[in-house]
């Protein structure tokens, strides 16, 4: 038996080996395979810009194994907020083997199993093979690590902390927003390393917070005599156990003897307690809780968790055309790992962080001027900007990734009460606005404000990119509307759409008055960041004409007289969608004046997306078009919306070629294919990927007023097989080829009157 399972080994080592000389390298370092399920390594890294990302959608882990012999990762939480409201990581484990069993000479291979969210780890001689499994268990807040030997081997495990002294920030290059001039110094505070009897525990503890402070400069002090200070005694950090190992020093666990088998444990902990003490019984308590059930059972939910997400949905294409395979495949494994960076990131206590979720890495070996930071380190730091906050999460509806959405609703949700406070504070009427940038707790970050407000009027932000940019609490209520659409959650519906889009439309009906034939007169205003001057900019008409739309297709018993009032006055009150001609042509308007250009965005295409008044479907169709080929800013990358709005205009050349170069960038500084960017904001840059995610669903499907259209902006040469959601929980799956047409494969859970074939016209159902 044993002869068999290393020849077995030897053999599947083989295989991959094979695979990986026919598959498409970037150089040693990058080299990469992958199939439907799999992305494989077959040399170690040399450090951390060589991991390999796992979570469990709250807690995270950037892996890599080095040539040394030692396993590492940093450790890292979607609610690790610390005093300065920066998103930190916890720390850096290392699990060192002894004898050394990724030698050179010795086999290696590094999988990611995405259908088991495992990363797979072989190596060792002939004589010695060793596996490693590490997985962030999806339903239990902990990493598992299991070591299996032929032959008995050592292990040790250690925690690395670089915050091991308080620090002054002297470089305004750290952090995004830096105390004025004559205020406090910033400092970043030390982590504690806890006393235990067997196992490593430690945390970082805010004893102090900018919080009351912030809320202050913006004249909210109010606010802070009836709440809590969501930063004060934020506790997080974690404990790690072994049964299989002793302590050794603060900062190590050893094994007892050298072994065959051993597993490590790594739990993590957020939670505001009163004292450390506090905090720390309760991270006893959920090890306990969570260790009552075996590991083997938890691994089996854990796999059952991850084997119900791929269920809900896919994508997979195929082409016989020599030229495109290469970007085929760079889609298929771009759209899959995508997927699968929204899952490891998106179901914490806080939404993902655009800016690198909670996978950012040191930069100590990246060239250029954002080397020498440590892992706490993201440009933009800590603060959500609507604008980018938001491509994750249009990208989960037809996914079906629904319970991913949660946390972003839950904390606008959250914060609408301190929006409405600050709504009647600087403009003395109701409804709620949200600034386009603010920290978690919903207020602007003191430098986007401005921190010297003499003779300034309250509310006015010294940032002019964002002073007027307000129509993001619009495009959330219409994400809010589709979510309802798709899955007819009448609590949700009840509960948070109708409350937050209802403060969002109030602010927007009183918040500017009317001209002399009654219409809203939207000025002063901006369209976007980038027109700073404008008068009825696109955005705002083009998002509460859709927003009304929709509310007042939701069933009468949900909505007030007094909200159907309201509905009524600004569907009636709202000036057209500006229109101008370019070259000959009638296109969309960014706004019906405009001026000041100061940002690289195209406006008047927010009426294709996300707004949708203009695209396939739609009338003047026609419009739509000749706005995106006569737009201004014509590339892509990052948070750039060509590719949605191309596929959403059905333009099929355009969006497929969009799409295929997002998937095909990424940053090769970095190994795992899906670590896009910095493009405008940083590394794993969120947007980069989630954009090509939206673009190609919407080639392959889009729904209009009970209409779904399929393959409205799909290549005829592509091959695809799908599963897909789309509106009144439908689940459209179904296969195209270009020899045998579209046919749908599953028609149990269709709820929708009309779904036609966009290539022929054809009714499929």
């Amino acid at each position: 038996m044993y002869l068999q399972n290393i020849m077995s080994r030897l053999k599947r080592y083989l295989y991959f080996s094979l695979f990986l000389l026919v598959n498409t390298t970037v150089s040693a370092q990058n080299s990469t395979g992958s199939n439907e399920d799999n992305l494989i390594w077959n040399s170690p890294s040399e450090n951390s810009m060589g991991s390999m990302p796992a979570g469990n959608g709250d807690l995270g882990i950037n892996l890599w194994v080095e040539k040394n012999g030692d396993l590492l990762f940093y450790l890292s939480k979607t609610d690790a907020w610390n005093e300065n409201a920066r998103l930190f990581k916890l720390g850096r484990i290392r699990l060192s083997i002894s004898p050394n069993p990724f030698a050179d000479g010795n086999s290696f291979i590094q999988e990611l199993k995405l259908k088991d969210g495992i990363i797979h780890i072989e190596g060792g001689g002939k004589k010695s093979p060793v596996s490693i499994d590490v997985w962030v268990d999806a339903n239990n807040p902990v990493v598992e690590m299991k070591v299996k030997s032929a032959t008995p081997v050592e292990g040790k495990i250690s925690l690395e902390i670089w915050r091991d002294h308080r620090r002054k920030v002297i470089s305004k290059n750290e952090v995004y927003s830096f105390p004025a001039p004559g205020a406090a110094d910033l400092f970043i505070e030390p982590d504690t390393i806890l006393e235990s009897d067997n196992r490593l525990i430690w945390a970082h503890r805010n004893t102090r917070s900018i919080w009351s402070e912030n809320l202050k400069l913006q004249s909210l002090d109010q606010w802070t005599k009836d709440h809590d200070d969501p930063l004060l005694n934020r506790t997080f950090g974690g404990t790690i156990i072994s049964r299989d190992m002793n302590k050794s020093g603060m900062l190590a666990l050893q094994t007892k003897m050298p072994l065959k088998e051993f597993t490590v444990s790594v739990f993590a902990l957020t939670q505001q307690t009163k004292t450390l003490r506090e905090w720390e019984d309760l991270l006893t308590t959920i090890v306990n809780k969570t260790c009552e059930i075996p590991l083997d059972k938890r691994l089996i939910n854990h796999r059952n968790w991850w084997k119900g997400f791929r269920e809900r949905s896919y994508i997979s294409i195929s082409t016989t055309d020599t030229a495109e395979i290469k970007t085929v495949n760079a889609i298929n494994q771009g759209y899959r790992l995508q997927r699968y960076m929204n899952a490891i990131g998106g179901r914490g206590d806080s939404p993902i962080k655009f800016n690198g979720s909670i996978f950012t890495v040191d930069t100590q070996n990246l060239p250029g001027n954002n080397h020498g930071f440590d892992a706490d380190y993201r440009q933009w730091d800590g603060a959500y900007w609507w604008q980018n906050t938001r491509l994750p999460y249009w990208s989960m509806l037809a996914a079906g990734d629904f319970d991913l959405m949660t946390p972003l609703f839950k904390m606008y949700m959250k914060n609408l009460s301190l929006r409405k406070m600050a709504t009647r504070k600087y403009y003395g009427h109701d409804g709620a606005f949200f600034p386009e940038t603010f920290y978690f707790w919903g207020t602007y970050m003191d430098e986007n404000y401005g921190p010297n407000r003499e003779g300034k009027p309250e509310g006015l932000t010294d940032n002019l990119y964002i002073r007027r940019y307000w129509q993001g609490g619009l495009e959330l209520s219409l994400m809010m509307l589709e979510y309802y659409g798709m899955t007819q959650n009448k609590a949700f519906a009840r509960d948070t759409l109708i409350p937050f889009a209802t403060e969002i439309l109030t602010f927007f009906d009183h918040h500017w008055k009317r001209d002399g034939s009654g219409k809203i007169r939207f000025d002063p205003a901006q369209s976007l960041e980038t027109w700073w001057k404008a008068l009825n900019p696109l955005p705002e008409i083009a998002g509460i004409r859709n927003v009304v739309d929709k509310m007042a297709e939701l069933p009468a018993d949900f909505i007030t007289s007094e909200q159907h009032s309201l509905l009524e006055r600004l569907s009636t009150d709202l000036p057209p969608i500006p229109l101008r001609e370019v070259n000959g042509k009638k296109v969309i308007a960014p706004a019906e004046l405009f001026s000041e250009r100061q940002n690289t965005e195209n406006p008047e295409l927010y009426a294709v997306f996300p707004y949708r008044i203009f695209g396939v479907g739609k009338p003047q169709l026609e419009v739509g078009i000749n706005t995106f080929s006569e737009r201004g800013d014509r590339g892509t990358g990052g948070w750039v919306q060509n590719a949605i709005q191309a596929a959403c205009l059905g333009l099929t050349n355009e969006a497929a070629g969009f799409v295929g170069s997002n998937f095909s960038n990424w940053n090769k500084n970095y190994r795992f294919p899906a670590t896009w960017g910095p493009n405008y904001d940083w590394t794993p840059d969120q947007d980069h990927g989630t954009v090509a995610m939206i673009a190609l669903q919407n080639m392959l499907l889009q729904s209009n007023n009970g209409t779904i259209w399929l393959l409205p902006a799909w290549p005829e040469k592509w091959s695809v097989a799908f599963k897909l959601h789309a509106p009144g929980n439908s689940i459209i799956e179904g296969r195209y080829s270009a020899d045998k047409g579209l046919k749908i494969v599953n028609k149990n859970t269709l709820r929708t009157t009309h779904i036609i074939n966009y290539m022929n016209g054809s009714e499929l159902h």
